[in-house]
């Protein structure tokens, strides 16, 4: 199979590259491989060291392979454009210099969508002008990435921010070229949402080019849902549970992948509050192990 199977900091909790609780970029390096893992991304651009020597020193201690790097800021706010272009080229640039492929591109969480995370009727919609400028920001930055650093770019939905539902990633997906904006499908996300993530991978598997693994307890989620929990509350309680113990057909996600010929890395981000009482490397180790024993 040429499937392979990554991690990502942020299953050891590192959402931030500045959160004082996180733990060493060093210490992921190694919990990662140590759990079995070949490649990994990079996290908040930041968090790892963006002296290309020095990283690149840590992924060949651990055998490393650095698959790609997210750039989660608010591309919904036209006010935010410079901390977004910053993330952009920063994350660009460090990805290019380990020869990695995958920009991912997330919405960050607005304070307008959170209430609703997960409902999508109930979720404020931007109007035509506020969608048009929202929609070239990202492909703004798609078609940087593809053009002038040669990455491949992926559209990753995510709760809580203006890309979330279905229909809007939809959208997007209509309006900017596939030529500099794939998909980056995350299958916990798209179940959070209140979607079937594996009817959404048969109809656009074509365009989906990088994959994140992660899975839902279905019974945090109708508890979050209803009681309108913050997305970093869910993640606190619970919602992104081990790998086959949630609402994701991961079995069925593999056999589409294959039916299809998808090749390149599949990521496990299992999203925590890295204050919970867990411990992540025994989640890594088991996130992997679940994978071998259905054929990843």
């Amino acid at each position: 199979m040429s499937i392979r199977i990554g991690n990502a900091p942020c299953s050891w909790g590192v959402e931030f590259a500045d959160d004082p609780r996180n733990p060493t970029w060093q210490s992921v390096l190694k919990d990662c491989a140590d759990a079995g893992y070949k490649g990994i991304e990079l996290g908040p651009v930041g968090f790892m060291p963006e002296d290309p020597a020095v990283l690149a020193d840590g992924l060949a201690q651990h055998d490393l392979t650095l698959i790609g790097g997210v750039v989660f800021r608010p591309f919904h706010d036209p006010q935010a454009w410079d901390d977004v272009m910053d993330g952009s080229v920063r994350t660009c640039k460090a990805l290019v210099a380990h020869g990695a492929e995958h920009l991912v591109l997330i919405d960050s969480i607005s304070p307008r969508r959170a209430p609703t995370a997960g409902r999508a009727s109930e979720a404020e919609q931007m109007d035509q002008a506020e969608w048009e400028a929202y929609r070239d920001r990202i492909a703004t930055i798609a078609k940087m990435g593809a053009e002038e650093y040669g990455l491949t770019v992926g559209i990753h939905a995510h709760a809580a921010g203006f890309m979330d539902f279905e229909p809007e990633l939809e959208r997007l997906l209509n309006e900017v070229d596939e030529s500099v904006l794939k998909i980056c499908f995350d299958t916990g996300h798209h179940s959070y949402a209140g979607f079937d993530p594996v009817a959404f991978m048969e109809r656009h598997i074509d365009r989906i080019s990088y994959m994140h693994f992660k899975d839902i307890d279905p019974v945090v989620k109708a508890d979050v849902i209803e009681k309108r929990t913050g997305f970093y509350d869910a993640c606190g309680q619970g919602i992104f549970c081990n790998l086959g113990q949630g609402d994701v057909d991961f079995p069925r996600v593999r056999q589409i992948l294959l039916d299809n010929g998808f090749e390149g890395w599949c990521t496990v981000e299992q999203d925590c509050d890295p204050t919970m009482d867990i411990n992540q490397n025994d989640d890594a180790r088991a996130n992997r192990t679940y994978l071998e024993s259905i054929g990843f």
